[in-house]
């Protein structure tokens, strides 16, 4: 079972809890996230990421490496959320790092500003 198979099982899951798929916000976590909208799952995934640089920091100086993949398993949940909301799902960010794979990140992130010069200017 790959995790891509875990990730698309949770989305759906998360979908299923989408008020507007019946997710009851009394009995729900995710239905209740959402149904309070992106203010309240937007400000959980700052937590979360605060909480990832924390556990990281603490690993540093003798933690145990399994409160990082804790923290992060925390963040890319709420992230999942998110993407719910969006009407996005993971397969959405895995075919985009798939589309950057075997591209330098310095590159890429150079390409991105000359589009974005590109647009600014009109250009195409």
């Amino acid at each position: 079972m790959s995790s891509h198979d875990s990730l698309a099982r949770l989305a759906a899951v998360i979908e299923s809890r989408k008020p507007a798929n019946g997710g009851d916000p009394a009995t729900s976590y995710v239905s209740r996230l959402l149904h309070k909208g992106p203010d309240s799952f937007l400000k959980k995934i700052g937590e979360e990421a605060t909480e990832v640089v924390m556990a990281a920091k603490d690993v540093d100086h003798g933690a145990d490496k399994s409160k990082i993949v804790y923290e992060v398993a925390d963040l890319w949940f709420h992230t999942m959320v998110a993407l719910a909301h969006y009407g996005l799902t993971p397969a959405d960010v895995v075919a985009e790092l798939e589309r950057r794979e075997g591209t330098s990140g310095i590159e890429e992130k150079a390409l991105r500003k000359v589009a974005e010069r590109a647009a600014e200017e009109g250009t195409p």
